[in-house]
This record gives structure tokens, sequence and C-alpha cells, in this order.
């Protein structure tokens, strides 16, 4: 254990490393949640039922969840590029913990988005939102969203080292933005059709985004919804330990191999 501590803290200091020395990318990352709050919340707002400021506080947790998930995209492209730049080949090299390269990567990730998320909560709070329940039920939220952001960071992991080129990952990756649009992110899913609906909210991202709205005192769990929504933070937990505990392995697994 001692080992894979130190080999993951050397993983995740070179994760790091690489934002610092990338300070646009990291910069036009972490602004486009804020652009999105500003678009969606002025622009959709307006075409909803309900009112602009009190649909720009049901959006940011929404928003929260779907930067979160981003963690798939973000998590496909480096490990691609370090799998197919030869880089993963020479750590196989190195007396390294096969563990520690994947779950060092997550880690560097999972300290970057938490940095991050700090703008979209203060934009929040400019446009309206706020924190209308407990400050227990608020660090709860918080820590929630980033057990999220780590499950997928190990998705994408695993889909990154399985990908045959760098282009195949940006592709894949780019496709991952459908994702947040099939849950109750952006929009209630009451009056979606019944097929549709029960899709949306099987989506790991209407439970997670469901708990953060009932952990900000932003919204109340809706009526007649599936398991995972009737039920968001058990939902959230069962979701984060099933993606965890698939992917995690297989990514690690994946990296042994040559």
């Amino acid at each position: 254990m001692s080992a894979l501590a130190h080999d993951g803290a050397a993983m995740a200091g070179r994760q790091l490393r690489r934002v610092r020395n990338s300070p646009g990318l990291a910069v036009l990352t972490q602004l486009m949640p804020v652009n999105m709050l500003l678009f969606f919340g002025y622009v959709f707002g307006s075409a909803l039922a309900m009112p602009g400021p009190q649909y720009r506080a049901y959006l940011v947790p929404g928003l929260l969840v779907a930067t979160a998930a981003g963690g798939v995209m973000t998590g496909m492209f480096q490990a691609a590029a370090d799998t197919h730049r030869g880089v993963m080949d020479r750590f196989r090299t190195m007396p390294v913990s096969r563990a520690a390269v994947p779950l060092g990567q997550a880690v560097a990730d999972l300290v970057v988005t938490a940095i991050g998320t700090v703008p979209l909560l203060l934009v929040g709070l400019a446009v309206g939102w706020r924190v209308e329940g407990s400050v227990g039920g608020a660090l709860g939220a918080v820590g929630l969203l980033l057990l999220f952001r780590f499950a997928c960071t190990t998705v994408g992991i695993h889909l990154g080292l399985l990908t045959r080129s760098e282009d195949a990952a940006g592709q894949l990756g780019a496709s991952s933005f459908v994702l947040p649009l099939l849950s109750n992110a952006y929009i209630p899913t009451d009056n979606l059709p019944g097929w549709l609906r029960t899709l949306a909210e099987w989506n790991p991202i209407s439970a997670v985004t469901t708990a953060l709205r009932e952990l900000f005192g932003n919204a109340p769990v809706p009526e007649g919804a599936a398991w995972p929504v009737a039920h968001p933070v058990a939902g959230s937990l069962a979701w984060c330990a099933l993606l965890t505990a698939v992917f995690l392995p297989l990514a690690v697994r994946r990296y042994g191999r040559r």
C-alpha cells in the first residue's frame, strides 16, 4: 500500500504539472460550464414554464453534474495521448505499481475539478442560485459531486486505453456531451414520453443531479420517478460504486497489457 501511495502521488503530480503547463486549455475547460450557465439560464430559461431566476437555481446543480460527467472525456483524452505517444510503454518498464498510473490520473483530475468548480459556484450565486439547505447537506453535495467525477474519470481512462488512436479518442470523447442531454440536468423529465423518461431517469447523471438539488435544497425529489431518482442519494452512491468497481480494475488490467 505504501508503494501504491508513493507511486500514485508521483503520477498525480505528473498530471498536475501537465495541467500547469497548459493553462490555456485549463482555463477554456473551466469557462465552458460558466458560458453554458449564462446561455441556458438566460436563453432557455425564458422559454420554460418556470421563471428565469427559478430556472437558473434549478440549472446550477445540473451543470455541476454535467461538468463532473465530463470526466469521461478528459480521462479518455489523457489516457489515449499517453498510450499512443509511448508514455505508457515507458511506465511499464519502470518499477511502478500498475494501479498507480490510472489512479494517479484520476486523483489529479479530481483536484483540478475541485478547483474548477469554484468559478461556476460563484457565477451561480451571482445569477440567483442559493444553498437553501443545511451546511452539512451542501458539503455532502460537493463530496458526492467529486465522487461522481472520480467514477466518470475511471470510465474515461479505460476507454482511452482501448482506443486505437488519439483521433478516435477525440471523436468518441466528443460524443459524450449527449449524456447530460438525456437526463434531468437541463430540463425536468416529467413531461417526456414514457420510454424516454425511463431512459433519462436511469441515466446516472439524473440521480446525481436530483441528489444535489435535494442536498442543496433547490428542488424536491420528483414524484413517480424511477428508483435512482426517487432515492437520489442512495442511487447516486450505487452508481458511483458500480462504475468505479467495474472500470477502475479494467483500467488497471488494460494498462498492464502491452
